[in-house]
């Protein structure tokens, strides 16, 4: 597909994403894969490097690429040019660096007043630790939430850098985007979005807050639905595999009990009771392979799925029937979400260089000037 003819409800939106890490490329595909036309600026030496290759990466799926030389007057000239044809840039810097490059949101502005200057950092734009270094575990450390994740007796444990990078970030970044071009066509300006990791992953848990401070959620691994309950866990099977078991309401705690023929139950209602019922749930799991626990569970409503391997879970026949995975160039990876019905597929092809830029403010002539002096690839 040409990228650009783009297709979705984001088609005509024009974002042009810095270069970072994973939460800022992760909220560019989010806006990719319905419809708008991104264009990834990276280093010169990076794009002069990989040449015309396309780029797999699943996070830079529909996007194009162009280098430039953000330190070089010219590279920020050709910047602000590209600013000034674009709705939304995307920028992972830490505070004042994009300032001190000339690219700030002060300087786009005032080229591009209707521009959406979107940021992406992990302690916000201000703070006293708006200034220094940190990774997903430190940010959704001070938010609290890093304490309310794991079992009981045990130590924190961060879920990889989920909830702080993507789901604190970069998807609330692509959130923070959309509201701004939403009420940017009421008013015909653009706004600067402080898309703050440790605000993010903070907002994700609003309801185990007030849990904690109502006395509902004790501390970690001692509660319903963070493993301390045998009814909301895993399980292991005879072939060393595993189910996950979510039998919260008592008629689907009925179905499984009965589908495997468990009698004389402690009550688990009675937490006193969670360690002996834990300990006959995980002698019978162990009795059966997961593919024969499958076959029992199928098609019921006892809330019991197998855990699945990322390399099996796109051939599971839910998965299948609903394309909840496609392969792009010989890549398998998840589908755009969530779905609009009736919108066209969209445009998943693998990152490719964009060479003419005359329809982002750089003609022809102008561009190869810029090559000719190693700012531009």
């Amino acid at each position: 597909m040409d990228h650009t003819t783009r297709r979705g409800p984001l088609a005509g939106v024009r974002v042009l994403e810095l270069a970072g890490l994973a939460p800022g490329p992760f909220a560019g595909m989010m806006l990719a894969d319905h419809g708008a036309e991104v264009l990834r600026v990276e280093r010169v030496a990076a794009v002069a490097a990989a040449g015309d290759r396309p780029r797999r990466d699943v996070m830079d799926r529909g996007k194009r690429t162009v280098g430039l030389d953000l330190k070089a007057p010219e590279g920020v000239a050709a910047f602000k040019e590209l600013a000034a044809h674009a709705d939304v840039v995307i920028e992972v810097f830490r505070p004042g660096v994009a300032e001190r490059l000339g690219i700030g949101p002060d300087d786009l502005h005032a080229v591009n007043p209707r521009l959406v200057y979107g940021r992406m950092t992990g302690w916000g734009q201000d703070g006293p630790l708006a200034p220094t270094a940190g990774h997903d575990i430190d940010y959704i450390a001070v938010s609290g939430v890093l304490s309310m994740l794991g079992r009981a007796g045990g130590k924190p444990t961060p879920p990889i850098n989920i909830l702080g990078d993507f789901a604190g970030g970069g998807l609330m970044l692509a959130y923070g985007v959309l509201l701004a071009l939403i009420e940017r066509e009421r008013t015909g300006e653009g706004r600067v979005v402080d898309a703050a990791m440790v605000d993010g992953a903070a907002t994700l848990f609003a309801m185990f807050y007030h849990g904690v401070q109502s006395g509902f959620w004790g501390p970690r691994g001692t509660n319903l639905l963070d493993t301390g309950s045998p009814v909301y866990d895993t399980y292991e099977t005879a072939d060393g595999k595993y189910l996950a078991v979510g039998a919260l309401e008592p008629q689907f705690w009925a179905q499984l009990v009965s589908l495997m023929g468990l009698t004389d139950l402690p009550d688990r209602e009675d937490r006193a009771n969670w360690p002996a019922l834990r300990e006959r749930l995980t002698e019978a799991f162990r009795s059966r392979t997961r593919a024969e626990w499958e076959a029992v569970f199928d098609g019921t409503d006892a809330c019991v799925s197998p855990v699945l391997d990322m390399s099996e879970a796109a051939d599971h026949p839910h998965n299948r029937a609903r394309g909840t995975f496609v392969e792009v160039d010989g890549v398998r990876q998840p589908a755009p979400a969530p779905r609009l019905l009736g919108v066209p597929g969209p445009d998943l092809s693998p990152a490719t260089r964009l060479a003419d830029l005359s329809s982002w403010g750089l003609p022809d002539e102008t561009a190869a000037k810029l090559r000719e002096t190693g700012v531009l690839a």
